[in-house]
């Protein structure tokens, strides 16, 4: 009896140890969620457009088709390679992020541009009209998907390590990776999912009978498109806030912390002016700074990446990730 109730106890102890873990897992990821809120609004807003022009039997499995690839970028290929810098280069991650942060920056500040009447558009952009019809367009409106896909989901993962301790073991961050890496696909995608047939569901509902039910069809056709709009500008004004902040807070930790320095004072400076709503003055400060920064940068890369980098990545890495992809059977 006696060493039954041992073990009783040694299995209550190791449910105690299991349940901690999963709850450090999950706090984890959820932080390592909201540092990528710019990627992944950005991920959100970009990917309904690769759907645009088909018929509507097929939007759903184009859909699909992209989220497998956004998980096969993620869990195939990003992971490991992210569990391999913490072991043989954590030094490097630090730089890795700064150079995603820079992407965003550049990526933000590329819609800004276009935005106001500059003729390059977004390099995402022009794999989202390809030439073709049938069902070659649609698997060439996939791959431009998933190799845009690749970069913000290298952003994710990259954010995302850089918020796990270093002390924590390697199968603990791979957890942490795993589950934000399945999170954010699974949300990005299932609401891409939803808005790419909002559409359908508000015509359906606009044709019933009822008065109510149609009235709120016809809400959600003429809500949908504006609802977009205001998802790119958000997206947009994200990326720019958040690889503004990736690049100030790095530049800090390698020495060069001048400007932090000075953005942290001015938002000391707006809660002490605004005491009743000081958190909130500090932060729209620090945004405001950062994301005046991340533009910036972003309006000086854009140049750099569309002549120098661009260029070399299409010519070296993403045929390697087609590679691959084609090795282990991916999307």
């Amino acid at each position: 009896m006696s060493g039954l109730l041992a073990l009783l106890d040694d299995v209550a102890a190791i449910s105690k140890v299991a349940a901690a873990s999963i709850d450090d897992v999950a706090g984890q990821a959820a932080k390592a969620g909201a540092k990528a809120a710019g990627a992944v609004i950005d991920d959100a807003a970009v990917t309904p457009k690769y759907v645009q022009g088909f018929d509507a039997s097929r939007e759903l499995p184009i859909v699909w088709k992209i989220a497998k690839g956004s998980m096969f970028n993620k869990m195939v290929i990003l992971l490991p390679a992210a569990l391999l810098l913490s072991v043989f280069a954590p030094w490097a991650i630090a730089p890795l992020l700064m150079i995603g942060g820079a992407y965003l920056c550049y990526e933000g500040a590329e819609k800004v541009a276009h935005a106001f009447g500059q003729n390059d558009t977004h390099d995402s952009e022009k794999h989202i009209h390809p030439e073709g019809d049938g069902a070659a367009l649609e698997e060439q409106r996939v791959a431009g998907a998933i190799k845009t896909d690749f970069i913000l989901s290298a952003e994710i993962m990259a954010i995302a390590l850089s918020t796990i301790p270093p002390e924590d073991t390697l199968w603990m961050k791979a957890l942490i990776l795993a589950v934000v890496g399945i999170g954010i696909t699974v949300a990005v995608y299932g609401f891409v999912a939803l808005v790419v047939k909002a559409d359908d569901v508000g015509i359906s509902l606009s044709q019933r009978a009822n008065a109510a039910t149609a009235a709120l069809g016809r809400g959600i056709v003429k809500f949908t498109p504006g609802f977009m709009k205001v998802l790119t500008v958000v997206g947009t004004a994200a990326m720019i806030w958040v690889g503004g902040q990736i690049i100030l807070h790095g530049l800090a930790e390698m020495g060069f912390s001048a400007p932090y320095d000075w953005i942290h004072h001015m938002a000391e400076a707006a809660a002490q002016a605004f005491p009743q709503a000081a958190g909130i003055a500090a932060w729209a400060v620090t945004v405001f700074f950062d994301g005046i920064f991340g533009l910036i940068l972003g309006l000086i890369l854009i140049p750099v990446i569309k002549h120098l980098i661009n260029p070399a990545l299409q010519a070296t890495v993403i045929p390697l990730i087609s590679r691959l992809r084609n090795a282990f059977g991916g999307a």
